[in-house]
């Protein structure tokens, strides 16, 4: 399992450095990140390496945080081969909430983070077709 930040943010310019300049502060590294916007305020959703303690800074410096569960999943880079992935979960009828991915990972395999409503279904499914499910690093 991964935990997930999603932070609420303004919609203006500066918002998302405000949050990265926190976590650097708090002595956290980002490994991805994600941002959704409406016109009035975002959601920045991150895989760190200390979710709890930079919830807890975010929280004390007032941003609004949560922590959610995602599921990643290495994935080689081949032709295909997320297509495949999203063939099995939806063959088993689970939906997806939102999906990104990362690679900065000290030359290892790539990491697609996705978040749905049946993570243990999901998890369950992909590890039984072989495809490698990652925990928080």
């Amino acid at each position: 399992m991964m935990k997930q930040l999603s932070v609420f943010v303004e919609n203006k310019p500066g918002s998302l450095k405000d949050v990265t300049s926190r976590l650097k502060e708090a002595g956290v590294n980002i490994r991805a990140v994600a941002s959704f916007d409406t016109p009035e305020f975002g959601i920045l959703r991150l895989v760190v390496d200390h979710p709890e303690e930079a919830k807890a800074y975010l929280t004390q410096k007032g941003f609004v945080v949560r922590i959610h569960r995602v599921i990643g999943v290495e994935l080689v880079d081949r032709q295909g081969n997320l297509n495949e992935m999203l063939s099995f979960l939806a063959e088993n009828e689970i939906n997806l909430n939102y999906i990104y991915s990362f690679v900065i990972r000290d030359g290892k395999t790539p990491v697609m983070v996705f978040h749905t409503d049946e993570h243990d279904r999901a998890e369950k499914i992909l590890k039984e077709k072989g495809i490698h499910i990652i925990e928080q690093e």
